[in-house]
């Protein structure tokens, strides 16, 4: 949260003290802390469903953390929250700076890939949280009515890092990842013997980094490997294990970033945008409804110069440039268009496009 001081003069006002000037100040990001051993690899919240506000301060909301000593910690934040929202309340330390839940199964090999799922509107408590670490193992925690409950047995079908994780918008027992060997693997968390169900074994030249289920077209999945490319994927054309079928094409491709990709995302509500950040600096958005123009050489805004010699994909929206070492892009899931990322040099908050 951020607040800012604005000064308005009166234009006939005689008063031209420079000290005005001061009234003009940056704006103030208030913020709470909660102390946190070794670095924090990436973090992940508990999801809502939209139609419910956050839970009373007397209720948990929980965030988890992978940190680079290879523990997941899941933090109950509802409180830290609470006091950026209320001025005067101090949170109890007792319920913040400890976590509620640590997740050994990890052992100390760090890891990256996190996400959450919840059961949906019925039953928005009963969390499950999947965890993937860089000796290529797949962990489960879910909740029960007495706590968290962290699954001893992994799902096994990478021979690599696991990079990234996402559950499907549709089926709640399915779930993607990507690995450094360079696939996509499909899962069921009912398949007997932890394995994966289907995947794509060569998605890209090199790592795959990040993908995206989308969530209006839930057959479409996104990639982003450490090439730098980006790739669009229909999962109805993925072969199932033991077929002999040859992987599936992708939909599209692009090839615009110079680095490996950091981050990828669908637009909440706009099944045809994506966002994605790159090595090379960049930020850029897509539209994959956009065709192509034979008499025009695409319609790409930007706020930084980019090299014109290059050929400018007409799916491509926008770039931003100014950051340095972009890790992560996010859509707000409320304001239409608006884009946040996470970068060494700190977050820029920007607004391109009206969807």
């Amino acid at each position: 949260m951020y607040s800012e001081t604005l000064c308005f003069k009166d234009s006939d006002s005689d008063d031209d003290d420079d000290d005005d000037d001061t009234l003009d100040e940056d704006p103030i990001l208030e913020y709470r802390s909660i102390p946190h051993l070794g670095g924090v690899n990436r973090i992940r919240a508990q999801p809502l469903p939209t139609s419910q506000p956050l839970p009373p301060a007397s209720h948990p909301y929980y965030v988890a953390s992978w940190s680079e000593i290879g523990k997941v910690h899941i933090w109950d934040v509802r409180p830290l929250i609470e006091a950026l929202d209320v001025p005067g309340y101090i949170p109890d330390k007792s319920r913040t700076h400890q976590p509620t839940f640590t997740i050994n199964s990890h052992g100390r090999a760090e890891g990256f890939a996190m996400d959450w799922a919840s059961s949906g509107e019925s039953n928005p408590t009963a969390l499950r949280l999947l965890t993937g670490d860089v000796q290529s193992r797949i962990y489960l925690t879910t909740t029960t009515p007495s706590g968290f409950n962290a699954l001893s047995q992994p799902f096994l079908s990478h021979t690599s890092s696991v990079e990234d994780l996402q559950w499907s918008p549709s089926e709640a027992t399915v779930f993607a990842s990507c690995s450094a060997d360079q696939s996509v693997q499909i899962w069921d968390v009912r398949s007997k013997g932890r394995k994966s169900v289907a995947g794509i074994e060569k998605a890209h030249e090199s790592d795959v980094n990040v993908i995206s289920w989308n969530r209006g077209t839930s057959y479409l999945l996104l990639s982003g490997g450490d090439e730098g490319g980006i790739k669009v994927w229909d999962l109805r054309n993925v072969k199932k294990k033991g077929s002999t079928a040859a992987d599936p094409a992708p939909v599209a491709a692009f090839r615009w970033h110079k680095a490996p990709i950091t981050s990828i995302e669908w637009h909440p509500t706009e099944d045809s945008i994506f966002a994605a950040s790159g090595a090379d600096d960049q930020v850029t958005l897509w539209d994959l409804a956009v065709e192509q123009d034979d008499e025009a050489t695409g319609g790409m805004m930007d706020d930084s110069p980019v090299d014109q010699t290059q050929n400018v994909p007409p799916q491509l929206l926008f770039v931003h440039q100014g950051q340095r070492d972009v890790k992560e892009v996010h859509w707000h899931p409320q304001i239409p268009g608006a884009v946040i990322s996470t970068a060494l040099d700190g977050f820029n908050v920007f607004k391109t496009i009206s969807v």
